[in-house]
């Protein structure tokens, strides 16, 4: 890749699909505040990681400021998949059916990897908060493809 126009259409693309993961992941947030009001996920896989990796820091945390730390690491894991997205062909991030498998496909590799190498087990909060997870993740596999830019990129 020596060619300086792919080289930037290559950065472009990874700014605009880190950009589009912050936003998406933004999305998923608000999502995320009907579905625990519903009581349908009790505790979010960002705050679970954070519990699981970090429990001094997060409990240094005020319990005030809490909701914004798990915000910001979820802003930032979802920057980081739709850096992941940037970097994907053109030619698939074009395809209008990728934004949900992205997502689907984001939500099954934190289910079946992410989460037992942390000892995250999201299966004890059974079928309905699966479903809630999934939902919020096909949400953002959408946002991220769905922006005006990946025919740009």
């Amino acid at each position: 890749m020596t060619d300086p126009r792919r080289r930037h259409a290559l950065v472009a693309a990874v700014v605009r699909g880190g950009a589009r993961g912050g936003v998406a992941a933004m999305a998923m947030s608000g999502f995320r505040q009907v579905t625990t009001a519903l009581e349908l996920v009790q505790r979010t896989p960002p705050e679970s990681m954070l519990l699981q990796t970090a429990p001094n820091l997060f409990r240094r945390v005020p319990v005030h400021r809490r909701p914004a730390l798990v915000e910001l690491v979820h802003w930032t894991y979802g920057a980081a998949g739709g850096v992941l997205f940037g970097l994907l062909p053109r030619r698939i991030r074009r395809r209008g059916w990728i934004g949900p498998v992205y997502g689907f496909v984001f939500w099954a590799v934190f289910e079946a990897g992410v989460s037992p190498v942390f000892g995250i087990d999201q299966r004890r909060h059974g079928t309905r908060e699966q479903l809630a997870l999934l939902a919020d993740h096909l949400l953002y596999g959408t946002v991220v493809a769905a922006a005006p830019w990946p025919l740009a990129d």
